[in-house]
This record gives C-alpha cells, sequence and structure tokens, in this order.
C-alpha cells in the first residue's frame, strides 16, 4: 500500500505538469530508472550455484512436469519470444484457455510480486501455481515428485543442487531450482540502458522525445524503477473504464487475492522492459497495437487524449527498452523408466 500511496502522489504531481521544471531529460530519466544488471540478483534464502541453474534449467523446459507430459514452463513463457506465448491468454491442459494473459518471464526477479494480481510473493512460489492449476498443467505436488524420482537421470542432478538433504527431491526445490534459473533471464543492455548510463547517442532524438512525453504525461507513475514498473499496484481504469473488452468485468484483479473492496480492478503493474516484443497487452490480452495499448493508458489513467504524433514518439522510446535476448540452449532431459507415470490426456 506504501508503494501505490507513493506513486499516486507522483502521478498527481506530474499530471498538475509541476514535478520536473526544465531539468535535462537524461537527468531526469537517470533519477528514475537503472539499467539493467547484467547479473542477476542474490535469491534470498536460495543461494544459486551452476548445479542448481542447470536444474532449475532443465525442469524450465520438461513439459513431465504436467500431468499431460505436454506443458512446460517454457510453453507460456518461451525464452525465444520474449518471454511470453504471444497468445491472449495461454493454452493449458485439455486446450483449456486460460483467463489472463502470460507475462514475461524476463527480468521478472525485479517484480516485487509475481502474476498480475501479486498473489505469488516471487519466482519460487509462482513456480508451484501453474503446476496445480487445473487450467494450465493440472499436476499435483506428490505426482510430479514421484515422476521426478522415477527418472533415473533426476535424483544425482538434486543431490548435487542441493547437497546435504537426506530426500533432495522435493515440490519445494524443484520450485527453488526454477527461481534460480528464471532469475538468470534477464535483458541488459537495451538502448536505453546505455542512454541510462550516459550514451544520449544512443537512442534518437525522436526516442527521446517520446521518453519526454513519458515522463511529463505521468506515465512514470506507476512504470518506473530497473524493470519500468512491476513494483507496485494500482487500479485500471482511474479516470476511465477501458471497457469489458480491455478490462473483463468478472476479472477483479486483486481483490480476489485480499477480498478488499479497494483492490477491484487493482493490478500489479507490468514490467515495460521489452514490451515492443511482447504482445498482446494488458491482463486480457485483447490489444496487440502497442500504439493502442499507449492510447488507452491515456485515457484509462490519466485521462488524457494521446495524439498519434505523440504515442508514435512514445513507441519509438518503447523500442529501445528491448535488451540482449537471454540465449538459452534447450537442454537434453533424462528419459522415463518403465516406473514413470503415464501421462494423463484429460
Amino acid at each position: 500500500m506504501k508503494t501505490r500511496n507513493l506513486a499516486w502522489g507522483m502521478a498527481l504531481t506530474l499530471v498538475a505538469g509541476v514535478a520536473w521544471g526544465k531539468e535535462d531529460v537524461m537527468k531526469r530519466a537517470q533519477g528514475l530508472f537503472k539499467p539493467i544488471p547484467a547479473k542477476p540478483p542474490v535469491m534470498k534464502d536460495n543461494p544459486a550455484s551452476p548445479s542448481r541453474v542447470e536444474l532449475g534449467r532443465m525442469l524450465f523446459f520438461d513439459p513431465r512436469l504436467s500431468a499431460s507430459h505436454l506443458i512446460s514452463c517454457n510453453t507460456c513463457h518461451n525464452v525465444g519470444l520474449g518471454g511470453t506465448d504471444i497468445l491472449e491468454t495461454s493454452i493449458g491442459h485439455g486446450w483449456q484457455k486460460g483467463p489472463r494473459n502470460s507475462p514475461t518471464v524476463l527480468n521478472a526477479v525485479y517484480n516485487i510480486a509475481q502474476f498480475w494480481d501479486g498473489r505469488a510473493e516471487d519466482l519460487a512460489a509462482q513456480a508451484k501455481g501453474p503446476v496445480q492449476a487445473s487450467v494450465e498443467m493440472n499436476n499435483k505436488p506428490e505426482n510430479l515428485v514421484a515422476t521426478l524420482k522415477s527418472i533415473p537421470g533426476y535424483p544425482p542432478l538434486f543431490r548435487k543442487a542441493f547437497p546435504g538433504q537426506g530426500d533432495p527431491v522435493t515440490f519445494d526445490n524443484v520450485a527453488k531450482a526454477i527461481e534460480v534459473f528464471e532469475a538468470t533471464l534477464v535483458t541488459p543492455d537495451a538502448p536505453f540502458d546505455k542512454y541510462l548510463k550516459g550514451n544520449r547517442k544512443a537512442i534518437s532524438s525522436t526516442a527521446e522525445q517520446g521518453l519526454a512525453l513519458f515522463l511529463d504525461k505521468g506515465c512514470v507513475a506507476c512504470h518506473s524503477g530497473v524493470n519500468m514498473g512491476g513494483t507496485g499496484y494500482f487500479p485500471f481504469g482511474v479516470r476511465e473504464d477501458p471497457g469489458p473488452v480491455v478490462r473483463p468485468v468478472d476479472d477483479t484483479g486483486r481483490y480476489k487475492v485480499t477480498s478488499t473492496a479497494a483492490d477491484k480492478y487493482v493490478f500489479r503493474s507490468p514490467s515495460l522492459r521489452n514490451v515492443a516484443i511482447t504482445m498482446p497487452y494488458f491482463h486480457s490480452g485483447k490489444v496487440w497495437k502497442l500504439k493502442d495499448a499507449v492510447k488507452i493508458m491515456g485515457s484509462a489513467q490519466l485521462g488524457i487524449s494521446i495524439t498519434d504524433a505523440d504515442a508514435d514518439k512514445i513507441v519509438t522510446f518503447f523500442n529501445t527498452l528491448t535488451g540482449a535476448q537471454p540465449k538459452v540452449m534447450h537442454p537434453v532431459l533424462p528419459p522415463n523408466s518403465d516406473d514413470t507415470p503415464r501421462p494423463v490426456s484429460n
């Protein structure tokens, strides 16, 4: 709540048009944003090691985490597609369509929490959710553990990744391994990162104009910090209801987590990192053009009409937020044994 109050205080000041004066655009940006670090942060209570990261990589790509043996973490968070699946909402077990757009896994380690409603406090907690969701992987922790223990190649990898544990093949350790791997999926060295480090030529003059508009119109109130978002919860439709297509009436956002009336239609702000390649937009996934998303945010959140020309400049700025994409080799996974549980189709 503190984060949201501070952010909205900033928003009111920005919309009033008195926050910035005539300060240099680069200096203003440097005070609000930070470049993506080349190395991932250290996970609290989950120290990374090469063996743990490697196990996490294997589990991230292994479809046997799902009951059907068809769906992996990478299915909905494809590291070759900006960490998303480029669908309105993901397709899960039995071809069920999920209720929300799949957020990017890239740079997700810098979010305050995971999922659109923030119901998972970290990446480890997030990793457990899809495994058990009937509309996603439709599995159970005990079945997943039995599957992994039945695959001869996995127990030695767990013992190496979690030394000193008598029985390391656990659901908690699955989540911890995936967490440290996902923390490596960062995208440094975007043109905007180079700009933040002092290279004015890293982005075009049009992109810099888009950055100035982004600051002056108040967008930064919800999208600041290293990840340019992901650090707080905000109501969607502050000044204007974006409509039932973009904001479905029955998806009340964080209210489903807190049961607090003030949290109706409140969502965690998405990161804008790599936003130009992670379409479609919003939790509904109903908006495919970034320019349209910019204009919707202007009317819904700020109560202003953003012109086509200004929206084009902001989109030009957004294109500078695409960083170096992680190059992850698909692992060779250990084969089943005769005792491995059979896949469940529906």
